[in-house]
């Protein structure tokens, strides 16, 4: 009975031999999976690192004033031609100063683009561990403070320029809803009263006739309230939240330019510590200098701006 095991174990010896392979003895030995553990680690700190230098704060100010900027650009530049065929047609009124005032707004969009993707460039700058390497001269410091303190400015001077936008986008939008409020008159839908804007004479020009500020018969009531005023009193609404958003964002960023400035101003001060600190033996036990990773974390952990 034996024998037979010995022989039928003897057997199965070649099959077992065959399913060796040093493939799989290299892929499962200590060596491949600590090589393993140290790529998936370092995949991580790049990714980390990476992560560490965007400006998260930024990057949402840019995005927001872009949206704002866009959809104010677009419904204004919309609102800006209903208004003009609205006084061609209605009121028989040529004013050329409307399209020029198109070309300004598309002039406010690209310049608010500019400012907002140049305020992104300086927070990428002064963040993680970018700014250990561009800002670590002396005179690099003093143009990163520059460099904020310049964009602080022109983001207060545009902040109080869209605070203005602003109040006048509010009185447009009431104008337009009392012009609405108008049309909703039961007597005007029915055509038995005229809309008379003759109280309105200070809007239009001085040579404006009496009879050009009124607004009479189904063709121009329906060219007056459903083509001109309906649709233009939604594109002023949009505006002014637009334009809203846009202050929300000029208003981030100085908080952000601010916070970068503190970081740039304090970097000096930390790299003359790191400075001093690394003038001690590495090998004292009772030099600080074990305890600079810690604070190179936290100094790292807080300026994402």
């Amino acid at each position: 009975m034996s024998e037979n095991r010995i022989n039928e174990t003897a057997e199965f010896l070649p099959l077992r031999r065959n399913f060796l392979s040093d493939i799989s003895l290299g892929r499962f030995s200590e060596r491949s999976l600590h090589e393993t553990y140290l790529e998936n680690k370092s995949r991580r700190n790049m990714c980390n690192d990476c992560m560490a230098r965007v400006p998260y704060a930024t990057l949402i100010a840019t995005i927001m004033c872009c949206l704002g900027v866009g959809i104010f650009c677009g419904t204004m530049y919309r609102g800006v031609t209903i208004c003009s065929l609205m006084m061609d047609q209605v009121f028989h009124l040529r004013l050329g100063w409307l399209e020029a005032l198109q070309l300004v707004l598309a002039i406010i969009g690209a310049s608010m683009a500019a400012l907002g993707f140049m305020i992104l460039c300086v927070g990428c700058l002064a963040t993680g561990a970018t700014r250990h390497k561009v800002y670590r001269a002396w005179r690099s410091r003093v143009g990163g403070r520059i460099s904020c303190a310049v964009f602080m400015t022109i983001t207060y001077v545009s902040q109080l320029i869209w605070l203005v936008i602003f109040a006048i986008l509010v009185v447009i939008t009431l104008l337009f809803t009392i012009f609405w409020g108008l049309c909703s008159n039961p007597r005007v839908q029915s055509l038995d009263q005229c809309i008379d804007f003759t109280q309105f004479n200070f809007l239009f020009p001085n040579n404006t006739r009496v009879e050009d500020m009124k607004v009479c018969g189904s063709q121009e009531v329906k060219l007056f309230c459903k083509d001109f005023v309906q649709n233009a009193e939604v594109m002023f609404i949009l505006a002014t939240v637009a334009a809203i958003l846009a202050i929300l964002s000029l208003t981030h960023y100085l908080m952000c330019l601010s916070a970068n400035y503190a970081h740039i101003r304090d970097h000096e001060k930390f790299q003359e510590l790191q400075e001093l600190q690394y003038l001690q033996d590495p090998g004292d036990p009772d030099s600080p200098q074990p305890g600079m990773g810690t604070l190179s974390s936290h100094h790292h952990a807080k300026d994402r701006f």
